[in-house]
């Protein structure tokens, strides 16, 4: 067919200039049949193409990507020829558009312009697409910088000083997505009154809270807004996506006119990708959405108690949970995988039985009934939490029968002189498909001059007793006399280099073939950082560490990544054989979209990789 000039084109092929936001949503395409492109599923994007890029007079099309989601269709379509490669004449690029990013024009919303990963265009080159793109869209104009793909970066990094004086930002991996005013963690909607919180203040369960700062705890709520920046892995967002309720991050949400002229009302609160929606919200429509949420039924966790012994991991397996719990059953599970020899720490775990009995041993089975007995009439959230806080006491402070105390003291024997424990929760209302329980219960470290290791054991048994617990299985109707607590006991680790967590699949950015992985210098917690703490956000590639993408730095890192080339291919190698093993475990292909594992990890002060945990990431609906 003839040539068509960019003039000539039908909008169902493309378009010569994009004067307004309209007509690039026009153009525009988002979803995920992206075909090779998979770094842009998920993205709004018009692919476009610079014919005679090289000459005195080239023509710009933009795409109707909706129609044409490759160039070469586009190329047919219109009847222009395909140039051999190392021809400089076409260019064949995509302009995407990323809400949450402010232009250098100071609005929200960025365009950045990028070509294909092969393709490195000298400087000059690039300068002179950027002039025709913001020529031929008045959009793209104080909105638009230059996104350098693979081949592209490198030519970038060759010629830094020339962009010195660019007319244009030029963004990384680590610009694109460390900057960022807000930030769907947990899309969804709910209802409930707005309160803005103190760290020391506690969320009830219809409250909508905004923190300015992220809580170390995060009882149920309605909804979450949070002032500084979360990662999908802290307790706060897997709290929200446990609870089904929205969360984000706002910048300076409080100062928000729409935002503080709401507090302390009923709102609607709704987060998506493109941003946040709150409004006052009537009685009956708090009243109705809450009617829905909780189950009807009670529930009835399993617990074997038939299972009186002490094991070592070795002799335990997947199907133990039961009697052990899922923490102490997975990180059992992954002692038989191929996984690089010592990540998985050796330890003990001791089974629900030792809960059970002492619980019957110390009569504290008729106290829990007395609590909730005393909490049905009253009602009170705030003496129900004095109440606990009285009752966990009670067990820091009970007996355990001799022939226990017995068990653990020689458990503690078998490990080398002067090694302190780490004593973990691993309860059957934790780490469960559909379940995680993050947050809800303690573990403790027992030092080498804290005595006997049961009192260590009732700690963690306290825990079952924390008041966002008790919260959290009284909203689900769990039965909190068939929740038990089994604990799980290795060698504890201190003076770490690093910790992190890492999830099997790309849960921010929806990225295609990468790993999630979230880590911060030293002993500062990732699920619980510090304040003002950044960890350092990493896409790991599934088939080659060294294709590693930098999302955010950490602020804690003095230069480079805080994980060695040597620990990310260990990681990478170790994330697969985990996903594999376990979706066969759990009863999924390894390719199912909504399966996933959440690990925890960390380098010890020896440096050597430590995998600690491991359970089932759970998806938003």
């Amino acid at each position: 067919m003839d040539r068509q000039s960019p003039d000539e084109i039908e909008i169902e092929d493309g378009a010569a200039t994009i004067p307004d936001r309209k007509s690039f949503e026009t153009l525009s395409y988002q979803g995920e049949e992206v075909m090779i492109d998979t770094h842009l599923a998920g993205n709004q994007f018009v692919k476009f193409q610079i014919e005679g890029a090289d000459g005195e007079n080239p023509e710009l099309y933009f795409i109707n990507t909706k129609t044409h989601r490759a160039h070469m269709r586009f190329m047919s379509a219109v009847g222009l020829p395909r140039a051999r490669p190392g021809e400089g004449a076409q260019m064949r690029g995509v302009l995407v558009y990323r809400p949450r990013l402010k232009g250098s024009n100071g609005d929200r919303g960025l365009y950045t312009f990028e070509f294909n990963p092969n393709d490195r265009y000298p400087y000059e080159t690039i300068k002179k697409a950027y002039k025709l793109l913001i020529g031929k869209s008045a959009e793209l104009r104080g909105r638009l910088g230059y996104y350098p793909m693979p081949a592209a970066l490198i030519r970038y990094h060759e010629e830094k000083d020339l962009y010195a004086d660019a007319p244009f930002r030029v963004y990384l991996d680590e610009d694109l997505f460390g900057d960022i005013d807000y930030l769907p963690l947990n899309p969804g909607e709910s209802f409930g009154r707005l309160r803005i919180m103190e760290l020391d203040e506690y969320p009830r369960p219809r409250e909508i809270v905004l923190y300015r700062s992220l809580p170390n705890e995060m009882p149920r709520s309605a909804g979450i807004i949070t002032e500084a920046r979360q990662t999908p892995l802290s307790h706060v967002n897997l709290r929200a996506i446990q609870d089904k309720v929205p969360n984000a991050f706002i910048a300076e949400a409080s100062q928000m006119k729409q935002v503080s002229s709401l507090a302390g009302k009923y709102v609607y609160y709704k987060v998506e990708a493109g941003g946040f929606t709150l409004r006052e919200a009537k009685d009956e429509e708090v009243e109705a959405h809450f009617a829905k949420l909780r189950p009807v039924k009670p529930q009835k966790p399993s617990r074997d108690l038939e299972e009186t012994r002490i094991r070592a991991l070795d002799d335990i397996g997947f199907e133990d949970w039961k009697s052990v719990g899922v923490k102490a059953a997975n990180l059992a599970a992954m002692s038989s995988f191929e996984l690089s020899e010592g990540v998985i720490p050796q330890g003990f775990a001791v089974p629900f039985h030792f809960y059970h009995t002492f619980m019957n041993h110390n009569g504290f089975y008729e106290k829990v009934a007395e609590l909730f007995s005393e909490h049905e009439k009253g009602g009170d959230s705030e003496a129900l939490r004095k109440a606990l806080g009285d009752f966990r006491r009670l067990i820091r402070d009970g007996d355990f029968p001799d022939d226990l105390r017995e068990r653990l003291a020689k458990i503690h024997a078998s490990f080398p002189e002067g090694t302190s424990l780490r004593c973990r929760s691993s309860t059957n209302n934790e780490d469960l498909p559909g379940f995680s329980g993050a947050g809800l219960y303690d573990s403790c470290t027992h030092r080498v001059d804290e005595g006997h290791l049961a009192n260590s054991i009732k700690q963690v048994f306290a825990s079952l007793w924390n008041f966002r617990a008790v919260q959290e299985r009284e909203f689900y109707r769990i039965d909190h006399t068939l929740t038990a607590m089994g604990v799980l006991i290795h060698p504890n680790y201190d003076e770490e280099k690093a910790n992190g967590v890492a999830v099997t699949t790309d849960i921010l950015y929806r990225t295609e073939g990468t790993y999630y992985l979230n880590t911060q210098v030293g002993e500062d917690l990732v699920t619980n950082p510090e304040e003002d703490s950044i960890p350092e956000e990493l896409l790991l590639d599934w088939f080659d560490a060294g294709k590693t993408k930098v999302m955010r730095r950490s602020n804690h890192a003095k230069g480079g990544l805080i994980l060695s080339a040597k620990h990310l291919e260990q990681l990478r190698e170790g994330l697969g054989i985990i996903h594999n093993r376990f979706a066969k475990l759990y009863g999924y292909s390894y390719e199912a979209k909504d399966f996933a594992m959440e690990l925890e990890f960390k380098v010890t002060r020896e440096g050597k990789l430590s995998i600690k945990q491991a359970r089932p990431w759970i998806f938003s609906e």
